[in-house]
């Protein structure tokens, strides 16, 4: 790759150090489409709780819509003071045991999304990682109050089995870690990526709960000690939040419990995730087991999502 058609800057020896070879790579990017802030936040825990260090930084200039995605400032009596300017960059960080993986976090590229994949396949091969794990989240009709499932893809089954026995074809918005996710199979790197399936009328409140359920899959994953018990007390607060302010409306109750009509009729169907102890014992259905229920599947979320979802939403917590 030619030195003006890269985004980054690499710290001094980053190439050569050979503790960062073959580790696994995180992907955790934040946008406007992050349903419940699920891949932003778990950036920040992970970067707040672990031991890291940025080993190479990209050009946000280059890469953000400064006017579509402004930077916050604060005014503070007669002058401005703090600007959060956006920052994308990949680190070395250590676990609670002391286990290396690197981490691209984040604020997700506006442009130049072509060449920001390429620059990252380029890197993942220099680096020889072992394996590249993405997080992402989306706003799904399943209510709050049930376990939140989890859509997993890529190209490492192993890694993928048992989580998710609904798998639809559909044609959906595209990003930059699914584009990373094609591009880094293609170029021969392992990938398994985890999609939590965020309750609709909660998706633009942070949830620490879809944060939680993401972290969960990635130390499975990863084989990763992951620092969760911050993650797990803001979610029981965060719960009775919601749980309070949903007992306060009747037509928010109403929807809920349509939602965990569906949900409790498709996991009686087998359209439901294997708890994580479960699957890690290796205890997967067979796929012929699920296949017919597929098409019926697919109407009942149809069905679902027909209901109007801007009604009754509940406010940011």
């Amino acid at each position: 790759m030619r030195h003006d058609e890269r985004l980054y800057i690499a710290h001094a020896g980053v190439f050569e150090n050979q503790r960062l070879k073959g580790l696994p790579l995180v992907v955790a990017l934040s946008h406007p489409q992050d349903a419940g802030g699920t891949a932003g936040h778990l950036g920040e825990v992970l970067l707040h709780e672990l031991d890291c260090l940025p080993v190479i930084e990209f050009d946000a200039d280059r890469l953000h819509d400064y006017r579509s995605r402004r930077p916050r400032i604060t005014f503070k009596k007669d002058h401005y003071t703090n600007p959060v300017l956006p920052e994308l960059k990949l680190y070395v960080v250590e676990d609670r045991l002391g286990k290396p993986f690197l981490l691209l976090t984040g604020t997700e590229p506006d442009f130049l999304w072509q060449r920001f994949t390429s620059n990252i396949v380029d890197l993942a091969q220099r680096l020889d990682v072992s394996v590249a794990l993405s997080v992402t989240a989306f706003p799904m009709p399943v209510p709050h109050t049930r376990p939140i499932p989890v859509t997993a893809h890529g190209s490492r089954k192993d890694l993928t089995a048992g989580i998710s026995s609904f798998q639809p074809e559909a044609l959906v918005p595209g990003s930059v870690s699914s584009l990373l996710e094609v591009a880094l199979t293609e170029a021969g790197i392992g990938t398994a990526g985890f999609s939590v399936n965020v309750p609709q009328y909660l998706s633009e409140s942070e949830l620490p709960q879809t944060a939680l359920v993401a972290m969960e899959h990635l130390s499975l994953a990863a084989k990763l000690s992951l620092p969760s018990d911050r993650l797990r007390e803001l979610s029981l607060n965060v719960q009775g939040q919601i749980d309070e302010q949903a007992s306060a409306n009747p037509e928010i109750q109403m929807m809920i419990h349509r939602l965990e009509e569906s949900y409790d009729a498709n996991a009686s169907r087998g359209f439901s995730a294997l708890p994580l102890s479960e699957r890690a014992a290796g205890r997967v259905p067979p796929r012929d087991e699920i296949g017919a229920e597929i098409e019926a599947y697919l109407a009942q979320l149809s069905n679902d999502s027909g209901h109007e979802p801007g009604q009754g939403q509940l406010g940011p917590l």
